[in-house]
């Protein structure tokens, strides 16, 4: 069985295709220039994206309870600390203090029946 912190060629092995019910998330760490940054995974919809855990207005984790940043009714990321609120899809900002912004995706491949994330860079500012 492969372990969940196997890095190879930058690419961070995160989920299997079948683990995320749509509306549900997962957390994870990459090491981007060897730093260690918190980053997530969400289901929408029957397709998965990923995310850097941090608020486009202040650099804060965006999960309200640990690994949960979907808003009640499982329509949009939200920050749990100011309200801002992201589309899942594109990590835009649709309704808050960065409006317009986006969080910092990360790439996912799959791979058979696992997703991997390819660890970014850089970060964005």
């Amino acid at each position: 069985m492969e372990a969940k912190t196997k890095n190879t060629n930058g690419r961070k092995f995160v989920a299997r295709v079948n683990e995320l019910d749509p509306g549900t998330t997962k957390k994870f760490i990459l090491k981007p220039g060897g730093n260690a940054v918190e980053a997530f995974i969400v289901n929408c919809g029957g397709t998965h994206y990923a995310y850097l855990n941090r608020c486009r207005h202040i650099a804060l984790t965006l999960d309200w309870v640990d690994n949960r940043f979907f808003t009640e009714d499982g329509r949009y990321i939200i920050c749990a600390n100011h309200g801002a609120t992201y589309e899942p899809k594109t990590g835009e900002c649709i309704w808050g203090p960065c409006l317009g912004a986006f969080l910092q995706p990360v790439v996912l491949e799959v791979a058979g029946e696992k997703i991997y994330a390819v660890c970014p860079e850089t970060l964005d500012d």
